[in-house]
Parts: structure tokens; C-alpha cells; sequence
């Protein structure tokens, strides 16, 4: 069985090896086209990954540096501290409910302009941050702030996916993970030392400002546009392909189109198309041409960085497919895997709320007496343990995958994943439990900050294996699935965060972190079910996957 017919009837099942000496099938097939990203010079993807990731770790940033102010803000404000989980909830509130508008944004007009709206976002939400005087601006300058995050919970993952092949995706979505981690967690760690230095805790969003402003200019001129139509590409302009292997380092992408000078395959294309076809195929769709240029042609650089770059099903101005597709998009709640990753990253973004506000509320007092540097450096041994498990879950789970697949007749399953997921169901739960106790208890800092590492070790491992699992299931549905998972774990964000402080008030700190960990290892313990019934679950979602292609795409797909 061929690894397309594999991947047709049952997404997320691949052959990834090839021949006897086990080399790697490259997935999704590359193509000819010097426009395709993934041919690419590695230093001009690199680049382009580099630019999403640190936009990544910004909004993380901006978006958690709130806290950070606190202490000084609701002094000089006057208001309690509750409203400050009130604006956290509203940012919750932001990243999920936006992302659908600034994901079909991407899908319709090209990547590049989501990334310009969602920081012409941060910039108003930080400008509305820094001057703040009443509880209304408190809370209002949260939301801007949330949706300029809501594209690092879905366009990045996207642009990623453009730029690296599937068995690198685990990878490169642990060094998304990884990006987030670090804004989240050295976001307030650095607004802790500006709000209790001379500068003053306006400081902390002015300085926002500043790296919008400025990003925004870098991204302008340096962000190329990743956005490549390769089936339509493929179906139209390549002959036969006997195959696509990666050996080692270098990549062998064997067609007859490269036997052929570039005069002589641009005047053959069509001849060679209508000799492939046998007298029940269809005929191959319209020619994939973007703003009137032959996509076999390299773009110039300012073409690759036009601000908007047209889909290439776009009709008209796209106004009406813009809507449809926010309709479209409430189909993938239907499918568990998306379902399944939004409770696991969830749950990390619900247990942010409860040890950042237990740090807020205990740590400042007997027998710790921290200043606000002190828990700032608390963010510490969070973001070491989402390092250890963003290498965990990404480059080791790529590996597992691999070793799984050889064991396999070369096939992948996208389960084979998610046995690296079953760490969450100890790690996570003793993070919770050592941290809570100790801060109830009041420990020595060391056992607390070890649950620290612990919880941060499951916030960077839950969140690469549930969105590389996703990604595994429906390569081709990346970004709705991500819309999915970002509506569902912010929804969770949310509801835990406008929660948090009454739970904690009513429940008392110890029992509030029990129920928490009893709770992680309920969702930690649904990756089980997964692994057994995910491939039925898989086959019996196909269908329901090629028709959700066929109506946002508009292509026939077979």
C-alpha cells in the first residue's frame, strides 16, 4: 500500500520508510517550485522561524507580565487584586475567542498580515496598559493583549508546518513550546525587576511598546510569506514522481521534471498533463497563479513580502468565504483529537492561574518574606522544568516515532506519540502537590521549588504532545485544529482564572492543590483511551476530514 493511499484513508497513518535501507519518506512531498518553502536555503527557514518564535515568546510576555505589576499598579490605583484576575480572565477570553477571526485572516490573505494585525494589537493593548487610571483600563487594555497572542496560538504552528517536514514536526513544535515557556515564564521575571526599580512598573508595558514598534518593522521587511498552495501545484504542474526519500542529512527528490531544462518543462507542462490522464480522470484544476505570476517563476523580494497574498481558491475580495470559514471552523470540535489537546494545554494554562496566585498570596509573607524579585525568580525553575520537557516531548518524541514506525513494516501511526504523554499522568500531579503542600505548609523553598520544576517540566510536555499528536492526525487541517485547541484551553484559562482566588478562599490552599492534581491526572489519564481507540477514532473521522478539505478548499479531493 502506497504512503498516499495510507495517509487517504486513514489520516495520520504514513509510511514513512522506503526500501531496504530504511530511508526516510519526505511528507508533505516537496515540490520543484523555487517559491515552495520547503526549498528553501536552511538559513533563509531558519530566519523565518526565528522571527515567528521570538513574536511567539513576545505576546507569551506581554501577556503574562501583568502580574508582575501588581503590588505597585493596585497601590497607586487603588483597586484589589481581584480585578486583576478579572483582566487575566478577559486575556484568556482574547487569545481563544479571536483566534478564529485572525485564523481565517491567514488562511484567506497570507500569514503575513495575521502577524501584522496581532501586533498592531499588542502595540494598543500596551499603550492602553502603560497609561491605566481606572479599573475599566485595567481590564480593557487585557483584551487587546490577549488577541495579539491569539496568533501565536495558531499562525505560528502553521508557519512552522510551512517551513520543516512530519518527522521533524515534533521538534519544531517543542521549540514553539519552548518559545512560549520563555516569554511566559522570563516575562514576569523581567517586569518583577523593572516594576521595583527606579523606572517604575509603567515601564513594563511602555517597554512592550517599544519591542512592538520595532518588531513590527523587522516583520514588515523580513518576514517572507510562507503561504504555498502544493497540492494544487502538484496536481497541475508535476509529471510522474517515483519518489521522494531523505537519507541521512541530504535529500533525494527524484522526477522527470528534473531531467528537463526550465525552458522545456514550462512549455511541456500542459502536454504532459493531458498524457497522464486516462479517459475516466478528471482534468486537473485551474493553474495555481498568484498576482498574475507563474508559480514556477521565484518571486522577487517584494513580492514575498507583499502584505497580502491571495489564496489561490480566494473569489473576489473573499468577504463571504471570510465568513463561511468562521462557520467551517466549528466543524472540528467534532473530532476528538482536537478535543483531546485542547484539554490537555488547557489544564497547564488552568494550574498557571493557581501557583501564580498562590506565589501572590503566600510567598510574600512568613516564613518566606520575598520581595517582588524574589517571586519573580520564581519563574525560574518553571521555565527549567519546560525545558527539560520540551526536549522530552519534541526531539525524543521524534525519535520514539521513528524507532516505532521501523518496528512497524516503516508505517507511522499518529499514536506512537502519545506514550510520552503518560509522564504527565506522575510528573504534573507530584508538581502540584509538592508545590501546593509545601506553600500551605510553609516548607523550606527547595521542595517547593522542585514542584515548580515539575509542573513546568508537564507544562512543556503536554503542550508539544498534544499539538504534535493534532498535527500527526490531520496534516492538512493545521491551523483550524489549532483554532480548536486555542478556543477550548483559553475557555479552560478562563473559567480556572475567574475561579482561582474564591476556589482557593473557600477550599484552603492545600485542598485547592489535591482536587488540581487529582483533576491533572484525570486529563493526563485520557491519553490512554487515546492511544488504544485513537487509530478506530482516526478512520472513523475520515470521512468527515476530506469533506471539511473539499468545502474550505474547494478542490475535489479523491
Amino acid at each position: 500500500m502506497s504512503a498516499s493511499h495510507d495517509k487517504e484513508e486513514i489520516p495520520g497513518t504514513e509510511r514513512i520508510f522506503e526500501g531496504a535501507e530504511g530511508e526516510i519518506v519526505l511528507f508533505p512531498h516537496p515540490t520543484d517550485s523555487p517559491n515552495d518553502p520547503l526549498n528553501w536555503a536552511w538559513q533563509r527557514r531558519y530566519w523565518h522561524a526565528l522571527l515567528v518564535l521570538f513574536y511567539t515568546g513576545l505576546t507569551a510576555a506581554t501577556a503574562n507580565n501583568a502580574g508582575s505589576t501588581a503590588d505597585s499598579a493596585l497601590d497607586e490605583l487603588g483597586i484589589g487584586y481581584d480585578i486583576y484576575n478579572d483582566g487575566a480572565g478577559v486575556l484568556f477570553a482574547g487569545i481563544g475567542y479571536f483566534s478564529p477571526f485572525i485564523a481565517a485572516l491567514a488562511t484567506l490573505y497570507g500569514r503575513r498580515i495575521g502577524y501584522l494585525v496581532s501586533m498592531i494589537l499588542g502595540l494598543i493593548g500596551s499603550i492602553w496598559f502603560a497609561k491605566v487610571q481606572t479599573v475599566g483600563d485595567t481590564i480593557g487594555n487585557q483584551l487587546f493583549v490577549g488577541m495579539s497572542e491569539s496568533g501565536a496560538e495558531t499562525i505560528v504552528q502553521l508557519s512552522l508546518i510551512d517551513i520543516f517536514y512530519s518527522h521533524n514536526i515534533g521538534t519544531a513544535l517543542a521549540i514553539y513550546i519552548l518559545a512560549t515557556s520563555i516569554g511566559t515564564y522570563l516575562g514576569p521575571l523581567v517586569g518583577g525587576y523593572i516594576a521595583g526599580g527606579p523606572l517604575g512598573w509603567r515601564w513594563v508595558p511602555w517597554l512592550g511598546v517599544i519591542f512592538y514598534a520595532v518588531s513590527f518593522v523587522i516583520f514588515y521587511f523580513g518576514l517572507e510569506e510562507t503561504y504555498f498552495d502544493r497540492e494544487r501545484y502538484l496536481q497541475y504542474y508535476a509529471t510522474d514522481t517515483p519518489g521522494v526519500v531523505v537519507k541521512g542529512t541530504g535529500v533525494k527528490a527524484a522526477t522527470k521534471e528534473d531531467e528537463k531544462t526550465e525552458g522545456e518543462k514550462v512549455s511541456s507542462d500542459n502536454e504532459d498533463t493531458e498524457k497522464k490522464l486516462g479517459p475516466n480522470e478528471s482534468p486537473a484544476p485551474e493553474p495555481l497563479v498568484q498576482s498574475g505570476k507563474d508559480p514556477r517563476v521565484k518571486k522577487t523580494y517584494w513580492e514575498s513580502i507583499a502584505l497580502i497574498t491571495p489564496a489561490s481558491n480566494l473569489k473576489g475580495w473573499g468577504a463571504a468565504q471570510y465568513f463561511q470559514r468562521l462557520i467551517q471552523g466549528f466543524r472540528v470540535f467534532a473530532f476528538p483529537a482536537v478535543v483531546y489537546s485542547g484539554l490537555q494545554w488547557g489544564a497547564q494554562d488552568a494550574w498557571l492561574s493557581f501557583y501564580l496566585t498562590t506565589e501572590d498570596n503566600l510567598w510574600y509573607d512568613d516564613p518566606w518574606n520575598y520581595s517582588n524579585y524574589g517571586v519573580a525568580l520564581m519563574n525560574v525553575p518553571c521555565l527549567i522544568g519546560a525545558i527539560i520537557g520540551c526536549l522530552y516531548a519534541g526531539p525524543l518524541s521524534d525519535w520514539f516515532v521513528v524507532w516505532m514506525a521501523k518496528k512497524n513494516g516503516g508505517v507511522k501511526e499518529a499514536e506512537y506519540r502519545l506514550w510520552l504523554g503518560l509522564a504527565n499522568l506522575i510528573i504534573c500531579p507530584a508538581g502540584l502537590l509538592v508545590f501546593g503542600i509545601g506553600s500551605a505548609q510553609g516548607w523550606s523553598w527547595q521542595r517547593p521549588y522542585v514542584g515548580l520544576g515539575l509542573i513546568g517540566f508537564g507544562w512543556g510536555c503536554a503542550g508539544d504532545i498534544a499539538m504534535a499528536y493534532l498535527v500527526d492526525c490531520y496534516p492538512e487541517m493545521v491551523i483550524e485544529g489549532m483554532v480548536g485547541v486555542s478556543v477550548i484551553n483559553n475557555t479552560f484559562g478562563m473559567i480556572f482564572t475567574f475561579a482561582c482566588s474564591d476556589f482557593i478562599e473557600a477550599a484552603g490552599n492545600q485542598n485547592s492543590y489535591i482536587i488540581i492534581a487529582v483533576l491533572q491526572i484525570f486529563f493526563a489519564a485520557l491519553t490512554i483511551p487515546m492511544i488504544i481507540w485513537g487509530k478506530k477514532v482516526r478512520k472513523w473521522t475520515a470521512p468527515s476530514y476530506r469533506r471539511f478539505l473539499e468545502i474550505r478548499d474547494g478542490l475535489n479531493r479523491h
